[in-house]
């Protein structure tokens, strides 16, 4: 009976099939770009991105409608100058850099938010904020393969520099300034990739969950850079599942569902977990 429960949907409802695919393909690319976020102490720089996305969305959708290469193209453009400004801002002035990414992402919320009142109230512009992962077609899983592809291999590519950036930046400063600012801009270029990729899934206001969550339970159970981002992706694949499933037999929306289940793991980690968890921690300590 279980088996069925965990299994019938995917196999009798093509949309099912379609978003556990969209999920899986996206987990592979967002959970590992997340870790990176949190081994930076960048973790709430992907939740500003996420929203400085809204903007560029909602002008595409203007354009075009509920198109997601139009959208994803629009929000891609939003976030980069947002991530770009910010960082000419802390670099010219006093501010840190976390302080002019929550000043301009403030303004580009308020910005989306107005121009999406413009435009008339319309039951769309829920999925633009929530996600509408049950409605993903063909050409929203060729542009999230192709967006996973490229987080990959430059993953791959770039993995050393990126080691290097984000547990000793002071050494790229020191040494050569313009390749430490264009590793962090080529960096946050991916995270803006990822995001509107993942803005179909969960949508703009918790697209993020999908990318930190699964990093930050990872943290609790190990320690190596490479079993904890195997270890992500594979939280990610399972609360994916789970939340699937679990929108489909109660009724629930699909994209806070699957982050939902990743909170849940999250705090489970936080207690249970091996490294350094609270009640693991107070258990050994005895």
């Amino acid at each position: 009976m279980m088996i069925h429960m965990l299994f019938d949907p995917f196999i009798n409802c093509g949309y099912m099939r379609r978003a556990i695919v969209a999920c899986c393909v996206l987990s592979i690319s967002i959970t590992p770009i997340g870790s990176f976020l949190m081994l930076r102490r960048m973790s709430l720089v992907g939740d500003v991105l996420s929203h400085a996305i809204l903007p560029g969305v909602a002008i595409g959708y203007f354009f075009s409608g509920m198109s997601f290469m139009i959208m994803s193209i629009g929000g891609f453009i939003s976030g980069l100058m947002v991530a770009i400004l910010s960082i000419w801002i802390s670099e010219k002035t006093l501010l840190q850099q976390d302080a002019s990414f929550a000043g301009l992402y403030l303004g580009s919320l308020a910005f989306g938010v107005v121009l999406m009142s413009l435009h008339g109230p319309n039951v769309d512009l829920l999925d633009l904020l929530f996600g509408s992962i049950l409605s993903v077609n063909l050409l929203n899983l060729e542009c999230i393969g192709i967006i996973s592809t490229i987080t990959l291999l430059t993953i791959a590519l770039f993995y050393r520099a990126l080691i290097i950036e984000t547990f000793d930046p002071d050494f790229l400063r020191d040494n050569n300034i313009e390749i430490s600012r264009c590793i962090q801009i080529f960096f946050l270029s991916i995270v803006m990739l990822n995001l509107v990729a993942s803005f179909q899934v969960t949508g703009t206001l918790m697209s993020v969950g999908l990318m930190m969550l699964p990093g930050l339970s990872a943290r609790c159970w190990v320690k190596s850079l490479i079993h904890m981002l195997l270890l992500s992706v594979f939280i990610a694949f399972f609360c994916s599942w789970i939340g699937l499933i679990g929108s489909f037999y109660m009724f629930l929306p699909a994209g806070p569902t699957i982050v939902l289940c990743g909170s849940i793991i999250f705090l489970i980690s936080v207690l249970f977990g091996r490294n350094k968890g609270i009640l693991f921690f107070v258990y050994n300590k005895k």
